[in-house]
């Protein structure tokens, strides 16, 4: 049984807000920015060299095109746990893991902390190269870091890029760490309730 928390829990806190800022984020890189979220698809779930390059393939603009928000999640090309499924007769994916750290307070708005939201990208390093020197994990940071960087989302507050590492999970499987700093301004605020 879910119970909601607020009505014996009225207190306002970030830490609270991370499924709902979650969200927002998915929406705005997969939901609201067609065509570049339908890219970042093909990235993710079509596992070929030539995932971006073959525009004539009806079986990948279809398998692109039924890959909804909530599929992505579930079949876990998408999680907030820092843990990969890899079963194994499965095929390999690409994966984005989002997690929030580093909270810390805004001088602003007391109800607010400051944090930064990671995206780790990663792959299996059999598929990094798509041709034409490009590189799977990168161009997903470049669709996600064009999509996000400088963007104003409400409730979570300005993201801004810190920073792009390159993150190697061993033999296999290795990607980058996206940064942002999300700061909540002014037009943020949240009244206490009394």
């Amino acid at each position: 049984m879910i119970r909601d928390t607020r009505a014996t829990f009225p207190c306002k806190s970030s830490f609270l807000n991370c499924e709902k800022d979650t969200e927002t984020i998915l929406r705005k890189l997969f939901v609201e920015s067609k065509p570049y979220s339908d890219t970042l698809k093909r990235l993710l779930v079509v596992n070929t060299k030539d995932c971006l390059s073959n525009k004539d393939s009806k079986v990948i603009d279809n398998a692109v095109a039924a890959m909804t928000l909530p599929e992505l999640v579930q079949k876990g090309y998408i999680t907030q746990v820092p843990k990969m499924r890899m079963p194994e007769h499965e095929e390999i994916k690409s994966y984005i893991i989002i997690s929030f750290d580093n909270f810390t307070p805004n001088e602003n708005n007391t109800w607010y902390r400051d944090g930064t939201i990671n995206f780790d990208i990663i792959s299996h390093l059999d598929y990094w190269d798509i041709g034409d020197y490009q590189i799977r994990p990168l161009k997903i940071a470049g669709y996600i870091d064009g999509i996000l960087n400088n963007c104003k989302l409400s409730g979570i507050g300005t993201l801004n890029f810190i920073g792009c590492n390159e993150l190697i999970l061993g033999e296999d499987l290795g990607g980058y760490t996206l940064t942002y700093r999300a700061v909540h301004g002014y037009d943020d605020r949240i009244e206490p309730q009394g």
